[in-house]
């Protein structure tokens, strides 16, 4: 028989709080020991990698499907829980609502699951690097024209002309280009979406025009922060997202800022080397970089003098058609000469059968049988689908959609048909949905 021993209730609570005092130091020091070399060490909100909240969007797309296989497969991973995976790229960040390549667009997209996201790399006119899709699109994807720096645009802004019935003869235009600008210049300035409108009289006018798909919801006056390329690295880094930037075909001769004599010329050269040696300053490790260009003699490049970061170089193909595709013996040259990735829009990787349903393109079984990995782009960029209209993106197969949901179905097939590695879009979450659903890391 054990005798039972009674405590005073004063000195139980006492004998506690000196446990806590002795113990919690040293629980706290082990978790922080745990989490310190780890890519997710900073576990403030923006480090979404752990919190992903993927919106209303998706479940509305796999709800509007047709009944059937896939949906009942989708519809039953409602629940989640949600990751991060690769498969998910952020185009620009999530500019289907948030100003493309800003900060807020970037964390939107990382929240959205996101494990890849692209900053478009460009320079300005004192050559440093910064986040923008093209060199010359500031009068379309920034405030500029509403401030002082509109007198440095390249052509200024000129309102449209009407004849006397009131019929557009001319649209209104402007050209502003980051090389017409400094980096602290390109700082101050604030991001908007994408849009002009062509009849515009004026200036205020003349920003707006964002289609009725999009919105203008983001784009206040205290948002749209723009980056430089290495405040992308570090905002990417912190969360926790792979990165792969794009360099773009410059809008000025090159080399830039030339007197003739070839010393000290920004050659293009130069300019793809920036770009990695940025990386390199910030101790980013190649395998976490997937370099991008619609230039061969950019992918040439970092294949010769940054094999590490060349070996997963991402060609683009800008073709407009199919007719402009490369051919079978075409994607074989690339795969000899070291490319191992191409990116062709999603309209070149899909076809319609007699039966209507969406099935691989040739050029994707071509490119599949010459050993390259394929990445493709955009989704959720071409707004409204159930009008049957859905322009580029959609050419070779608009005939097989019919409803906002059979973007389920476009999901569907480049990932278990084609076999693609990733997923651009300007909405991360939808392919993140399907990505988690379909366990794709």
């Amino acid at each position: 028989m054990i005798r039972q021993t009674s405590f005073h209730p004063v000195l139980i609570i006492l004998f506690f709080f000196l446990v806590l005092l002795v113990i919690a130091p040293a629980l706290a020091s082990g978790r922080n020991d745990g989490m310190e070399g780890t890519s997710f060490h900073d576990a403030s909100p923006d480090n979404s990698s752990g919190n992903v909240q993927l919106g209303p969007r998706p479940f509305f797309l796999v709800e509007d499907m047709e009944g059937g296989e896939l949906k009942s497969k989708l519809a039953r991973c409602g629940a989640g829980p949600f990751r991060k995976t690769y498969f998910s790229i952020g185009h620009r960040g999530a500019p289907l609502q948030f100003p493309e390549h800003t900060a807020e667009s970037y964390r939107a997209a990382a929240r959205m699951g996101a494990g890849i996201l692209e900053c478009d790399v460009t320079f300005t006119r004192d050559k440093e690097l910064v986040c923008r899709h093209s060199q010359c699109d500031l009068h379309t994807t920034t405030n500029i024209l509403e401030t002082p720096l509109a007198e440095k645009c390249t052509r200024p802004f000129t309102p449209a002309q009407f004849d006397a019935s009131g019929n557009l003869i001319q649209e209104a235009s402007a050209r502003c280009c980051t090389s017409d600008i400094t980096l602290d210049e390109f700082k101050s300035l604030k991001g908007k979406m994408d849009a002009f409108n062509p009849g515009a009289r004026n200036v205020a006018e003349y920003v707006g025009g964002t289609p009725a798909w999009r919105t203008d919801l983001y784009a206040g006056p205290t948002s749209g922060t723009l980056l430089s390329h290495r405040e992308s690295i570090e905002l990417f880094s912190k969360l926790g997202a792979k990165m792969t930037p794009e360099l773009k075909s410059a809008e000025v001769a090159m080399p830039y800022d030339s007197d003739g004599d070839g010393v000290g010329d920004y050659t293009q050269e130069h300019y793809a080397q920036q770009m990695i040696d940025e990386y390199k300053a910030a101790d980013v490790k190649p395998r976490d970089v997937f370099p991008q260009s619609f230039d061969i003699r950019d992918i040439r490049y970092w294949i010769a003098r940054e094999p590490e970061f060349g070996r997963q170089a991402v060609y683009l193909d800008d073709a407009n058609t199919v007719a402009d595709l490369p051919n079978a013996s075409q994607l074989t040259a690339y795969k000899a000469e070291g490319i191992n990735i191409v990116a062709p829009p999603i309209f070149a990787l899909l076809d319609v059968d007699g039966g209507g349903n969406i099935i691989p393109s040739s050029y994707a079984l071509q490119a599949r049988a010459a050993g390259l990995g394929l990445i493709t782009w955009t989704l959720e960029r071409s707004g409204i689908l159930a009008d049957g209209d859905n322009g580029f993106y959609y050419q070779t197969f608009d005939s097989a959609i019919r409803r906002e949901g059979d973007v389920m179905k476009v999901l569907d097939v480049l990932n278990r048909e084609v076999g693609v590695l990733g997923i651009f879009s300007d909405w991360p979450a939808t392919v993140s949905y399907y990505a988690n659903c379909m366990k794709l890391k």
